[in-house]
């Protein structure tokens, strides 16, 4: 029997779930607590409109994608856990760690499956980016960089929780590990609260990373990078279809004399897998509803994630 899935939250990523699901044929529902809205979205793909708590309550939905304000989605996923439903949290899933656990701890409780939408993690560009990391195509991995910045998206969320969420994940997955020391910058520049950020992370070994943040950037840069002692590997999101992945050879070498010498390689571009991030995103969820297996992006990831988020803001 098809898994089906209800999308609670039709706003602007929500309807990217609600149009996805049901290319992927699992859209059971939509609700949103504007009832117009719902009822949009139901009449152009053929389900119903629900309240969120009918969503919820409904017997014949196996599981919930929630696209809501952050502040809402531990109270809505807490109920529906309690419910029986397998939920999928789009980023962050609280504003405070303390929420975020009260969220994973719940879903542990009525073994149910809590995802985190960390789309990213589901870019087939990344997912080989990851699998060349793992098996030593630039050898030892000392250092990562995120780079996000482009200018807009103020929707009363700062700089740091709106955009750094998604490169977080990606750097945990890099780096196989929490990290042990966590140090930000913060400034304002166009608005009223946060619109750059540094996060730099320490992960045992030595591994190193750092994550730029702007929405106050006159040009957009969406590029991932991991440095490792015998290569180079960049990510670039924004580059043309068959560059967006690329290996550097540059070598840094110490001379006998003392000091270093360097030599600059050319991009070795490599081939991926064709497919969109949000469908990958959605059939692994179904894939671990089917085969109650733990989500690449789970509840711990999701409370690791809202922890480091925390410390590198402002106290609320």
């Amino acid at each position: 029997m098809a898994v089906r899935i209800a999308v609670i939250g039709c706003g602007q990523w929500g309807q990217n779930h609600v149009r996805t699901l049901a290319e992927i044929g699992a859209l059971a529902a939509v609700a949103d607590r504007d009832a117009t809205k719902a009822a949009s979205f139901a009449e152009r793909f053929g389900v119903p409109a629900l309240t969120p708590d009918a969503a919820i309550a409904d017997p014949t939905i196996d599981a919930l994608v929630l696209a809501l304000p952050a502040v809402l989605h531990g109270p809505v996923a807490r109920q529906a856990f309690a419910a029986g439903k397998d939920v999928l949290i789009e980023k962050p899933i609280a504003l405070d760690p303390a929420d975020a656990r009260a969220s994973a701890e719940a879903a542990r409780a009525a073994g149910r499956l809590l995802m985190v939408g960390h789309v990213l993690r589901y870019h087939p560009v990344f997912q080989r980016f990851a699998a060349l990391v793992a098996e030593g195509r630039i050898g030892r991995l000392r250092h990562i960089v995120a780079m996000r910045q482009g200018l807009g998206r103020f929707l009363g969320m700062d700089a740091v929780w709106d955009l750094a969420p998604h490169d977080l994940s990606l750097v945990l997955k890099i780096a196989g590990a929490m990290p042990e020391r966590i140090e930000a910058t913060r400034r304002t520049v166009l608005s009223d609260d946060t619109d750059i950020a540094d996060i730099t992370l320490a992960f045992p070994g030595r591994v190193g990373a750092e994550i730029h943040v702007s929405r106050a950037s006159p040009y957009r840069d969406r590029r991932f990078s991991a440095i490792g002692d015998e290569g180079m590997l960049v990510f670039d999101d924004l580059a043309p279809e068959g560059q967006k992945l690329a290996c550097y050879r540059h070598e840094v070498r110490r001379q006998a004399e003392g000091g270093f010498a360097f030599r600059m390689a050319d991009p070795d571009y490599i081939e991926t897998e064709p497919g969109l991030p949000l469908d990958r995103e959605l059939r692994h969820f179904i894939r671990c509803i089917e085969t109650r297996s733990e989500p690449e992006t789970g509840a711990a990831e999701a409370v690791e994630t809202v922890r480091i988020l925390a410390l590198a803001s402002p106290p609320r």
